[in-house]
């Protein structure tokens, strides 16, 4: 009875394909694809291959102010630490930053402008934001991302961007787990090649008041973006316990990588 069920279903998709395909073309609804097009010449260009710099902020981390219970586990964190190392799991494990930190790597951006989302493609880990544009609200129950959901709009030449829905995996900064976080990023051309971003961060029960970090960003125009492969190139794994370990492979002399420096 079972194969039957499926040719049945078969046939019925078969016959919904044929009556779809006999619907005249000039019956469809002509998408407006140019005049889609034609409304991101009004804005600004942030289109293009970008880099972390040094200035008004560069990478220097922000210090959050965090609620008792959050610095509780972050002097236990640094703790662990001092006694055991930085630990290298997520790195082991190829788990992506996720946001906010997936802006802050020494890895260059690029944006993509097309009707309704601006899209940034990170080179760490080969991530991309989809940023929708499209007047869509910000779902109330989203599901977690390692790079949440975002929605923006543009004020004058300043994009407005918030983001919720976070992997549990988010870090707001190394040994500041997230509780309820969400993100507002105002991003503008401060000249035709520096790119600023202001993000804020408020999280309620781990931050005693919003964060907010500025970063400039350096435009290359003669850059393009590489692949990013985490899993290709890993040379750490972990033992039965959790531990680090190296690898104990054969390089080939040729390799233009080679083997991994030497600590």
């Amino acid at each position: 009875m079972q194969g039957w069920s499926i040719m049945a279903r078969a046939l019925v998709g078969a016959a919904a394909l044929t009556m779809a395909a006999a619907v005249p073309a000039q019956d469809a609804p002509a998408i407006p694809r140019g005049d889609g097009y034609a409304e991101l010449e009004r804005l600004p260009d942030f289109t293009g291959v970008w880099t972390l710099g040094i200035g008004a902020g560069g990478r220097a981390p922000a210090q959050p102010q965090l609620t008792p219970a959050a610095q509780e586990r972050l002097d236990a964190f640094r703790a662990k630490q001092a006694a055991e190392g930085v630990s290298q799991e997520k790195q082991i494990k190829c788990i992506p930053p996720g946001m906010p930190g997936i802006m802050r790597q020494p890895y260059p951006l690029e944006f993509l402008f097309t009707p309704g989302r601006v899209t940034i493609f990170a080179e760490t880990y080969s991530q991309a934001r989809r940023i929708y544009t499209d007047g869509r609200p910000l779902p109330e129950d989203p599901d977690p991302f390692f790079n949440g959901y975002s929605v923006g709009r543009w004020e004058g030449d300043t994009l407005l961007v918030d983001t919720v829905g976070f992997s549990p995996l988010n870090d707001i900064a190394p040994g500041v787990r997230h509780g309820n976080m969400r993100i507002h990023e105002r991003i503008w051309l401060e000249s035709p090649m520096a790119l600023r971003i202001e993000t804020t961060i408020t999280d309620p029960e781990v931050l005693a008041e919003p964060l907010v970090v500025q970063a400039t960003y350096r435009k290359e125009p003669t850059w393009e973006m590489r692949e990013y492969v985490c899993e290709e190139n890993n040379r750490l794994t972990d033992d039965e316990d959790g531990a680090n370990i190296e690898l104990d492979l054969e390089y080939d002399p040729d390799d233009p990588f080679g083997p991994p420096p030497e600590e």
